[in-house]
């Protein structure tokens, strides 16, 4: 079964169909106490490096390649432990990924919520939510990538970033699978 993911402020009042909320950002929210929060998790670890968040600097016409850059640091040991407890939350039930940042679409969430929800295996069920919680119908994985990119029908990046990271090792596979992944073979120089 096709996990239940998905993406909203960490400001926004806490709903029943959350789920387990985990906030994904590497910086505590301005402004917002802990205890308001209502967290069950604060996944720092998969949030992207202050190298990478300053360079993209929320710019949406950055974001095809902080997608791709963000995709290859979360094939690093520690993010990858971390998108494995995420997977873990993913298959007990439903999860909420939160963020600070205002424009959903365009963040670390919502490309997270999409390596989560693809190497769950397969297109969503008809019907689902997409990670940013709007209606999705029972449309191929290739082309719900493609749409959640603006770039409908088309190939290349946009409609192939989801595949980039091994839904079983984590690892971005242009650069080998972790040992002992039995999806394909190890990345040269690997432990």
């Amino acid at each position: 079964m096709q996990p239940y993911i998905r993406v909203r402020r960490v400001y926004e009042d806490p709903a029943p169909q959350d789920g387990a909320r985990v906030l994904v950002d590497r910086i505590w929210p301005r402004g917002l106490r802990k205890d308001a929060a209502r967290l069950d998790e604060w996944a720092r670890d998969v949030a992207p490096s202050t190298v990478l968040r300053t360079w993209y600097g929320h710019d949406p016409a950055k974001f095809g390649e902080f997608r791709r850059r963000y995709a290859a640091e979360l094939a690093g040991d520690v993010p990858h432990a971390a998108l494995g407890r995420l997977r873990a939350l993913a298959a007990a039930g439903p999860v909420t990924l939160l963020t600070a940042t205002r424009d959903i679409d365009h963040s670390q969430a919502a490309v997270l919520a999409q390596i989560l929800w693809h190497g769950a295996g397969g297109p969503a069920p008809q019907d689902q939510e997409d990670p940013a919680g709007n209606p999705q119908p029972g449309t191929g994985e290739r082309e719900r990538a493609a749409e959640l990119a603006g770039e409908p029908g088309e190939g290349g990046d946009a409609a192939c970033w989801a595949h980039l990271v091994c839904p079983e090792c984590g690892a971005v596979i242009s650069g080998g699978h972790r040992p002992g992944c039995t999806s394909g073979p190890a990345a040269p120089g690997a432990r």
